[in-house]
């Protein structure tokens, strides 16, 4: 018959090896010592093998059988008490599992900051994360695979959701350094971008089919994720915008260069949070939303960051003669 030790049993056998002795752990247990050495004993009887040397010590040593139970032991109370902490918190109304959507116009560094203090706070929530383009986040709120949404492109006002404006994010038209654009030292005019192919995104949810968003050039290429838009525009395979969390570092490292191009209509985007009005949020889901809206008014607006761009491309000054 296979062993079938019970909670009690590996716990009180937990308690031994970690204060190193049946007294120790009588007292922190608050039981008998005789009735912790006849729980070890019936332990031992059921996995057929010692947990404990006993003879010539002064002390209980675990035996080599002993030190591999133990891992186990602790590995299954460890789960009992995240067992015990989630049932507690769906008693207290915590959601089970909070379901997201995030546009990949939210900055990534405001994104794993929120989720990072999201797992320190509500360890026992389970997360299902979505980062989607244009109207999917709006999509995957009403269909109700996600709980939330964090981003733009709120198209049409919709009376089944709720919006809230929580931030803002912008893009910008950028090339490679060695794209023929970036190489004409003067502002951009349309005649100059109208015969380059422009790498544009296509809204998979379909809310903006029929409608092009700063599309200015006659050739174009139609991607499906602003991942591969700008893997290709580092490439130098075409120019495009891109939202300003995304290029940051390779404008800063030189990767990418800024298309001074008064066409490209470059006004700041509007980040909202998005719920479906009969499903408010939980507690989890609400902190988040607040979380999001914390972190994103200390974004910086297109004015700090094209001062900052602009820092970045003043020569350095030149050292003095000694």
């Amino acid at each position: 018959m296979l062993p079938n030790p019970t909670l009690d049993q590996l716990q009180v056998f937990l308690t031994v090896a970690e204060t190193g002795s049946f007294s120790a752990a009588s007292r922190t247990l608050n039981r008998a010592q005789s009735v912790v050495s006849y729980t070890i004993a019936n332990l031992e009887a059921q996995l057929e093998m010692p947990l404990f040397e006993r003879s010539g010590a002064r002390q209980p040593k675990l035996t080599e059988a002993g030190k591999a139970m133990l891992e186990d032991a602790r590995r299954i109370l460890g789960d009992l008490q995240v067992m015990r902490a989630r049932v507690k918190s769906l008693k207290e109304g915590l959601e089970a599992e909070v379901s997201v959507a995030i546009s990949v116009m939210v900055p990534s560094r405001a994104m794993v900051d929120v989720l990072h203090e999201f797992r320190e706070r509500y360890p026992t929530v389970s997360l299902n994360l979505n980062v989607g383009e244009l109207g999917m986040v709006m999509d995957l709120v009403l269909s109700g695979k996600a709980t939330i949404g964090i981003g733009g492109a709120v198209l049409k006002p919709d009376d089944s959701m709720v919006t809230e404006r929580i931030g803002h994010s912008f893009m910008l038209p950028v090339a490679a350094p060695d794209h023929p654009l970036a190489a004409i030292d003067r502002p951009l005019t349309l005649g100059d971008v109208r015969e380059e192919v422009q790498l544009v995104v296509t809204d998979a949810s379909g809310r903006t089919r029929g409608r092009d968003f700063n599309v200015l050039s006659y050739k174009t290429w139609r991607v499906s994720d602003i991942a591969t838009k700008h893997q290709l525009i580092k490439a130098g395979l075409g120019w495009g915008g891109l939202p300003a969390p995304i290029m940051h570092d390779d404008l800063r490292s030189g990767a990418l260069v800024h298309l001074d191009l008064d066409a490209y209509e470059q006004g700041e985007y509007a980040i909202y949070s998005m719920r479906q009005l009969a499903n408010p949020p939980g507690p989890a889901a609400a902190w988040m939303i607040e979380a999001f809206r914390t972190r994103l008014s200390h974004c910086p607006n297109q004015a700090d960051f094209h001062a900052e761009m602009a820092e970045l491309r003043e020569p350095a000054p030149p050292l003095a003669a000694e």
